[in-house]
C-alpha cells in the first residue's frame, strides 16, 4: 500500500543481508523510511555518498509492508534484523503511517528477531509487539543518547525527544523485560566530550536498566562532504567560535577524535565496569542471544 499524501521511495527489496554476526548479533539490515527530520547537527547520513535527496523530508518506502513480507518469506535463514542505521523507524511520520508497527507484526509472524536503534520514545507504543517477538527471538532497543543535559541536547538534536525522555523510555522497556542499551555516539569534541557528561550518561543508563553502552569507533565524530558544511553552519548558530577550533584542530580530517580520548576511554571503562554494563560488541551479542538456541534463530 502506498500513501498518496506522501512522496514514496521505490523499493524492490528492503530487508538486505548483513553479516553472520553484525552489530548486536544482527544478520539483516532494514530501513523502512528514507531521510530524517531529527535535525541533529552531526548526522553522517547527510553525506553525499548516501545520495539522499531532500534529507530532512522523511519518505516511506513504496509498498513497504508487501515488500518486507516478500523479503522475509524468501530468506533461507531466520535471524535478527537491525533497523535505524540510516533513518529512525520511529520518526514523526510513523505516528500516522504505522509502517514500523506493521513490520514488527511481520517479524513476529515469520519468526525473526529485531534490533531497533532510535532516538524516539514512540517505541513505547509497540511494547506489546516487542514482547510478542521476544517469546521466540531476540529483541533489542538501543537509544542514542549523547547528552545527559537536556539543554545541550536541544542544541545538537533539535527535533527529537529530549535525553530525559529517552532515559524514561529505556527504563519503561527494561521493566517490561526488553533488553535495552545506549549508543553513546557521536561525541563532539569541545562540546559534549566532558568527564561529567560521560559519567552521568553511564550512571543514568545503568539506573534505567540498560544492559550495555556502545561507543563506536572512538570518542569523536566523523565529518565528510556536505555533512561538514552542515555541521559547521550549526556550530556557528549554536556554539560561536567552535567552528574555528574544529578547523584549526582537525582541518579536513574525516575522523575527528576528542583531545580527551585517553582520559574519556579510561573513565568509560572504569564507570561501565562499576555499573556492570557491557561495552564489547562480542559480549553484547552473546548476551542478546543467550536465551535462544541456534534452532530458534536459524530455520
Amino acid at each position: 500500500m502506498n500513501h498518496p499524501d506522501y512522496p514514496c521511495i521505490p523499493a524492490k527489496t528492503i530487508v538486505s543481508s548483513y553479516f553472520d554476526n553484525g552489530w548486536f548479533g544482527s544478520n539483516y539490515n532494514m530501513n523502512i523510511y528514507k531521510g530524517c527530520s531529527h535535525d541533529c547537527i552531526y548526522c553522517d547520513s547527510r553525506s553525499e555518498c548516501y545520495q539522499i535527496q531532500d534529507f530532512d523530508v522523511v519518505k516511506p518506502k513504496a509498498n513497504a509492508l508487501d515488500v518486507i513480507d516478500k523479503d522475509l518469506r524468501s530468506k533461507r535463514k531466520s535471524g535478527i534484523i537491525i533497523t535505524g542505521s540510516m533513518s529512525d523507524a520511529y520518526n514523526p511520520l510513523e505516528k500516522e503511517l504505522l509502517l514500523t508497527r506493521g513490520v514488527l507484526k511481520l517479524i513476529a509472524k515469520h519468526g525473526f528477531g529485531v534490533v531497533i536503534d532510535t532516538k524516539s520514545d514512540l517505541v513505547l507504543r509497540d511494547i506489546a509487539l516487542l514482547k510478542s517477538i521476544r517469546e521466540n527471538s531476540p529483541v533489542v532497543v538501543n537509544f542514542t543518547i549523547t547528552c545527559a543535559d537536556d539543554d545541550l541536547c536541544r542544541k545538537i538534536e533539535r527535533n527529537v525527544c529530549l535525553s530525559s525522555a529517552r532515559f524514561s523510555a529505556l527504563e519503561r522497556l527494561s521493566k517490561e523485560g526488553i533488553n535495552c542499551g545506549v549508543l553513546l555516539m557521536p561525541i563532539l569534541p569541545f562540546i559534549n566530550d566532558t568527564n561529567e557528561n560521560i559519567t552521568e550518561i553511564i550512571r543514568r543508563a545503568a539506573q534505567a536498566g540498560a544492559k550495555w553502552i556502545s561507543v563506536y569507533p572512538n570518542f569523536g565524530v566523523t565529518l565528510r562532504q556536505n555533512q561538514r558544511d552542515w555541521f559547521f553552519k550549526r556550530l556557528d548558530e549554536n556554539f560561536p567560535g567552535k567552528k574555528e577550533i574544529y578547523m584549526k584542530t582537525f582541518g579536513n580530517a574525516y575522523e575527528c577524535e576528542t583531545p580527551n580520548q585517553k582520559q574519556l576511554t579510561e573513565i568509560f571503562r572504569v564507570e561501565c565496569e562499576k555499573a556492570g554494563l557491557l561495552t564489547k560488541m562480542e559480549e553484547i551479542s552473546a548476551f542478546i542471544k543467550r536465551d535462544y538456541t541456534i534452532e530458534q534463530i536459524v530455520l
